[in-house]
Formats: structure tokens, C-alpha cells, sequence
């Protein structure tokens, strides 16, 4: 896709846009979710070479971030322009538009900053076969993870493997790993399922963000620089600092507990570690030669710490006067 044809083409089409439907239309051309012109070359990024990814990545981010920003000026520009056309003398009900969500601005803000640091996004199912849930991330089959507390699984035929809702977005790691050749680095932001109480702190479901970056020779310095850059960037705070507690995740070695001090407290946001050889074996990387690093946030707890949200039932209210606040 060449990105400046892309740019020419799309301003043209803002320019033509007089009404605030066909403002709309531009919009989800170029920037929708699922059928975006740009969206989709972004989500490219995970086919590309390295090379590419440096070359094409900024550009790709910046011609994002020019379109959103002349959208939000022609929508400005449309509505001076209807309110000129509208008889102000007659009552009328104000309707007010809707916003993105709260958590949906949260996963669009990490991404991006990602996306800065050339890591690709990448998606899977939601409904996982047990094999990459379990058995690829050396999880064993007597650990307690896979009992009924835990985990919604799904029945099924008796001669088919077993299914669950993920219980973490790492199968997506294990699929990436077998479809792409390393280094490599990439994200999988999205929702996962455990069977547990409803609380302020918990829920059945819930989205997360976790990462993976494969190379010769990475270790946990480069992941304390990544994740350095991401939480000064996703806080806008310069002086944010990062520590690493020794713990135990089974498809880690070593594993560490992600602490952060923001605003003056240390709080606890993740996990962490080096990917263990086993995991690397399962996504058909050799770990004589390859190493790296994995790691996941909850994108709830982002989002609760950098807004101030007291419980994490508000996400899933539906209640416009919560979202109004962001």
C-alpha cells in the first residue's frame, strides 16, 4: 500500500464530506475496526520484515494521528455549519452524541505506544483450544488452573480436544510463534474468561494486554527499557520508575512481579519473565538459539490507576454518566 496515495485519497474524500453522516463514512473507511483502509495496513505490520516495520511503522502512526485530528476539525467545521441552518427560535430536546468507552480509548492508547516501539498487534480466538491455553505454556495437567474454579470450559465431543474460554491471551504467543520466523516483537490485547466472584477488583471477564519479544540475545534489561517507555508514555510521567520481584509463572524462567511507582506509590501491575525453553519448543523456536521475554498487564487495572475508577463493575454499567467523566 503506498501511504501517500493513501493520505491524497482520503483528504479528498474529508474534503467532499458536507454532511456529518458522510463525515462518518470517511471515517470507518480509513479508520473503522474492522474494515479500515489504515487499520489494515497497521494490522500488516505482523507479515512485515523489521526493516519495514521501522520504515513504514512511523509513518503508518503519523498519518493516523493527522487524519483523526482533521476529522475531528471537519466535525467541528460541520456543525458551526448546521447550526447556522437551524431555527434556534423552536424548543427542541438537546440529544447528545456518544463517546468512545473508557476502555476502549485505554486499548487504543497502548497499542499506539507499541505500535511506537515497532511491536505488531495480534488477535486470536476467544474460545481455545486446550493445547494453547494449557499444555503449550507448561501448564501441566494436574495444575489448579484447569479446575472447574478457574476456568470455563467448554463441552465437547469425547474424541476432541478439549476447549475453554482463555483464561489469558498468552495461545495467542504460542500461534504467533508458529506462523512467525524470530526476532520478532508483538502485543495481544484482548478478553479473557475465569470463573471467580464478582468483586471492586474482579470480574468473570476482563481484557488484557501481554507482549513477547524474541531475538538472540534480549533479556529483562531490554524488557525493563520497553516497559519503562510504555508506562512514562501511557501515564505521560517522566519520572516513573520500574522493579522486579522474583515469582513464579509456569511459562517463565526466571518469573518476576511487575511493580511501578507512580505518582509517588509503588503499585504491583503485572507478570513477568524470560520465555521458559519449553514454550519456546511448543512454538517451534529453537531456545538454543532464540530467547526472550513475555509479559501481561490487566488493561482494567491501567485504566483504574491512570482514571481513579473505584471498582471495575463501572466498566460494564452502561451507564453514560460514568463514561462522561473521561
Amino acid at each position: 500500500m503506498n501511504l501517500e496515495n493513501l493520505r491524497q485519497k482520503a483528504y479528498e474524500d474529508l474534503k467532499k464530506a458536507s454532511s456529518m453522516e458522510e463525515l462518518e463514512e470517511v471515517r470507518l473507511k480509513y479508520l473503522g475496526r474492522k474494515q479500515g483502509e489504515l487499520t489494515a495496513f497497521l494490522r500488516s505490520f505482523k507479515d512485515m520484515s523489521e526493516d519495514e516495520k521501522r520504515e513504514y511503522g512511523p509513518i503508518a502512526q503519523r498519518l493516523r494521528n493527522d487524519l483523526e485530528q482533521e476529522i475531528d476539525e471537519r466535525e467541528e467545521l460541520l456543525k458551526k455549519q448546521e447550526i447556522g441552518t437551524i431555527d434556534l427560535s423552536i424548543p427542541g430536546v438537546k440529544i447528545e452524541s456518544g463517546r468512545i468507552h473508557i476502555l476502549s480509548k485505554v486499548y487504543n492508547d497502548v497499542c499506539d505506544i507499541f505500535h511506537s516501539m515497532n511491536f505488531s498487534v495480534a488477535e486470536g480466538p476467544e474460545l481455545e483450544e486446550e493445547k494453547y491455553n494449557f499444555d503449550a505454556l507448561n501448564i501441566p495437567a494436574n495444575h489448579p488452573a484447569r479446575e472447574m474454579w478457574d476456568t470455563f470450559w467448554v463441552k465437547n465431543d469425547k474424541n476432541t480436544e478439549g476447549r475453554v474460554m482463555r483464561t489469558h491471551t498468552s495461545p495467542v504467543q504460542v500461534r504467533y510463534m508458529l506462523e512467525h520466523k524470530p526476532p520478532f516483537q508483538m502485543i495481544c490485547p484482548g478478553r479473557a474468561y475465569r470463573y471467580e466472584a464478582s468483586d471492586a477488583t474482579h470480574e468473570t471477564d476482563f481484557n488484557q494486554i501481554e507482549g513477547l519479544m524474541i531475538g538472540k540475545d534480549i533479556s529483562l534489561a531490554n524488557f525493563k527499557f520497553v516497559i519503562e517507555e510504555f508506562f512514562r508514555q501511557f501515564f505521560k510521567d517522566d519520572k516513573i520508575e520500574v522493579k522486579f520481584r522474583a515469582s513464579y509463572f509456569p511459562f517463565v524462567e526466571p518469573g518476576v512481579e511487575v511493580d511501578v511507582k507512580i505518582w509517588g506509590k509503588w503499585l504491583e501491575i503485572g507478570g513477568a519473565g524470560m520465555v521458559h525453553p519449553y514454550v519456546l519448543k511448543q512454538g517451534g523456536i529453537d531456545p538454543a538459539k532464540w530467547q526472550g521475554f513475555a509479559f501481561g498487564f490487566g488493561m482494567e487495572r491501567l485504566a483504574i490507576i491512570k482514571y481513579g475508577v473505584p471498582d471495575i463493575r463501572l466498566f460494564k454499567s452502561g451507564d453514560e454518566r460514568f463514561n462522561k467523566q473521561f
